[in-house]
C-alpha cells in the first residue's frame, strides 16, 4: 500500500475509481489492499462491491450532480 492520499473519483455513467485505499469488510479483514479498484454504483455487477462493467450493458445514467467534497 502506498502512502498517497486516498481518493475517489466519480466516472461518469459508472463507477467510483478508488486509489490509496485499503477496501476493509464488516468483519475488519481486508477485502482489497490492491493499488486502485472501481466499485459499482449501478447495482448490476456480478462482481460486487467490485465495478465489472456491466454499466454500460444496463444503460446505467447518473444524475450528474456530483459535488466537490473538501
Amino acid at each position: 500500500m502506498s502512502e498517497e492520499k486516498p481518493t475517489i473519483v466519480v466516472k461518469p455513467n459508472g463507477s467510483l475509481r478508488v486509489t490509496g485505499a485499503q477496501l476493509i469488510g464488516a468483519d475488519g479483514e481486508v477485502i482489497t489492499d490492491k493499488e486502485g479498484f472501481s466499485l459499482c454504483r449501478c447495482g448490476a455487477s456480478k462482481d460486487k462491491p467490485f465495478c465489472d462493467g456491466s454499466h454500460r450493458e444496463a444503460g446505467f445514467e447518473d444524475a450528474g450532480t456530483h459535488s466537490p467534497v473538501s
